[in-house]
């Protein structure tokens, strides 16, 4: 056998071997909710905020007001504002917190804070940040924080090692909040447009939509402490400090990990001229994958910007998964984009021109069925536009993946279909 022949088979047997593990330890998780029939709503009904809030259990919270960030350029200034500004309590959770200046500054703001008498809580996940040195824990630690991490490494239960806490929440003294998918390193810097600075969308809210960011805090860190938040300090009265109606929508494997899933298809379903999607994962199942070619055959503009770089070999393999399921949504209409400069991690969707969510979630089985995520969603025409122009913006860097190229690479992309990526995606 040529040695070139050999090498190819070795690695397509160990990608393989990958994916049935990741298979065995998905097995491990509870089912998706049976979804057969959708709700004849339209997003612009609102018969469709109701159905939202009953089926993920998301509050409609009115008298909100939301700024987008954009990119490490207008995230954490933003961030490391509101902590300087804190006066009683800061509490915040991050999948991944690794090296860098950013990190060093994240670390040295939240320690002031705590020297100043403010009650800071930091939640880390203990697999997304493994690579968080020690001497920005420490330099917590010694000022006063509360540094916790999340299902610490456990050989003995698998079921636990493979459930993270993918939220990203930073709540200050109970009234400001911020979300998304930022992780504390030095590749969310920047503007989303240059290798090696991936490309980001967070949010910053205030109003009574706060509370229920604190709240996803809150069972986080119940969970992994022990300990109960609660009093005014964290969960203060908050008065409407704008017009916007919004949902937070948190999911997580101890109440079936369904929430971000429904969110997502019945906003799919119920989308009735536009759907425009930003994700770095593209990886649905076969019931999602019906509502987006349900989408696309009745008529609505189906839009999906994609992961177009990758950073490592897993994350290759991550995109190779993505690219396998791109057919039938392709066929049926919809339009597929992947983004090229940096690597794209924000988690957006834009329906009907009107209805917004941003979040943590990825369209994958990680985030549907066994990462603790976090999204918020807004019914409101102005940040609707905000997204759609971002979203047109991003288009300008992307390179559209068509039907015909995909059908010439189909028998390339298939082996990659029953691959569910073990990596604890970003």
């Amino acid at each position: 056998m040529p040695c070139s022949h050999r090498l190819i088979v070795r690695r397509t047997w160990r990608r393989l071997g990958a994916g049935a593990l990741c298979l065995t330890l998905s097995a491990c998780t509870l089912s998706r909710p049976h979804y057969k029939t959708p709700p004849d709503v339209a997003v612009g009904e609102p018969a469709f905020l109701r159905t939202v809030e009953a089926q993920t259990d998301a509050e409609l919270v009115r008298g909100n007001r939301a700024h987008v960030l954009r990119n490490g350029d207008e995230i954490f200034p933003a961030m490391l504002a509101a902590i300087r500004e804190a006066k009683q309590t800061i509490t915040f959770a991050n999948f991944i917190y690794e090296k860098g200046d950013i990190a060093r500054d994240m670390a040295h703001a939240l320690a002031e804070r705590a020297l100043a008498g403010v009650g800071v809580n930091v939640l880390i996940d203990a697999v997304g940040s493994k690579g968080m040195p020690s001497k920005y824990r420490e330099l917590m630690e010694k000022a006063g924080c509360h540094v916790a991490s999340y299902h610490s490494l456990n050989p003995i239960s698998i079921k636990r090692i493979n459930h993270r806490n993918h939220r990203r929440v930073l709540v200050v003294d109970g009234r400001v909040g911020f979300t998304g998918g930022t992780g504390i390193g030095e590749k969310w810097t920047g503007d989303g447009r240059a290798k090696g600075h991936w490309r980001q969308t967070d949010v910053r809210v205030e109003g009574p939509i706060v509370r229920s960011l604190q709240a996803a805090f809150a069972e986080n860190w119940r969970d992994a402490t022990g300990l109960l938040l609660g009093g005014d300090a964290y969960f203060p009265e908050l008065p409407p400090r704008g017009p916007l109606i919004a949902q937070s929508i948190k999911s997580s494997p101890a109440s079936g990990a369904a929430e971000a899933y429904v969110l997502f298809l019945l906003a799919i379903d119920a989308a009735r001229s536009s759907i425009l999607i930003t994700n770095p994962y593209f990886v649905p199942d076969g019931r999602m994958t019906d509502a987006f070619v349900r989408a696309a055959k009745r008529g609505v503009d189906v839009q999906i910007i994609t992961a177009g770089v990758v950073d490592t070999t897993l994350d290759r393999i991550v995109r190779k998964a993505s690219q396998a399921h791109f057919g039938r949504v392709l066929e049926a209409g919809a339009k597929i984009y992947e983004y090229g400069p940096a690597l794209l991690h924000a988690k957006t969707m834009v329906v009907d021109g009107q209805w917004v969510t941003i979040g943590s979630a990825n369209l994958d089985n990680r985030s549907f069925q066994l990462n603790n995520e976090l999204n918020v969603a807004f019914l409101d025409k102005g940040m609707a536009a905000r997204m759609t122009e971002i979203f047109r913006d991003d288009l300008k860097y992307t390179r559209r993946v068509t039907y015909e190229e995909w059908q010439r690479h189909a028998l390339r992309h298939a082996i990659y279909l029953p691959m569910i990526p073990l990596r604890d995606q970003l």
